[in-house]
């Protein structure tokens, strides 16, 4: 039988190879489209904000509560560029995997964690599936940005 540990790492193989399908596309838009904001979308709209935010979840709920790890999260303006997003999410891989391996033995226990005030309890399985599943929805809207910014999105989808 299959380990769940390998499972998820063979799972967050695949999310890395889809946001490197988003990354790739993403340096075929031009510096002014990737830093343009636009109100209509969440986190100041722009498709760098976007990115840094998905990399922020996994700060929050990967390193700075499960592995306790002491970070400061990634403001939206030291981030200038399709690269340095790049090597922000890279930098956050060897975390996740871990996270893995810390967790591979009570992936189903739960966990007590505070945010804003509470208690939350939430097994580390709970908490790799939300922010996994976080990214790619905030990939959709970076493709729907890019497409009201005059862009032809690629497909990013881990089946092709």
């Amino acid at each position: 039988m299959i380990e769940a540990a390998t499972c998820l790492k063979c799972q967050y193989g695949l999310i890395k190879e889809s946001r490197a399908r988003l990354l790739n596309y993403c340096k075929t838009i031009s510096m002014e489209d990737f830093l343009r904001e636009n109100s209509a979308f969440p986190l100041g709209g722009s498709i760098r904000n976007l990115l840094v935010h998905v990399a922020n979840t996994y700060q929050f709920w990967i390193l700075k509560r499960a592995l306790q790890m002491d970070l400061d999260f990634t403001q939206y303006t030291a981030i200038r560029s399709i690269q340095e997003a790049e090597r922000l999410l890279g930098s956050i891989d060897t975390q996740i995997i871990r996270f893995i391996d810390q967790f591979e033995s009570t992936l189903f226990d739960k966990l007590q964690l505070e945010v804003k005030g509470r208690v939350k309890y939430l097994s580390p399985l709970e908490l790799f599936t939300h922010v996994t599943t976080h990214e790619f929805h905030h990939k959709g809207q970076i493709l729907l940005l890019s497409r009201h910014l005059g862009y032809t999105p690629v497909d990013t989808d881990v089946v092709q």
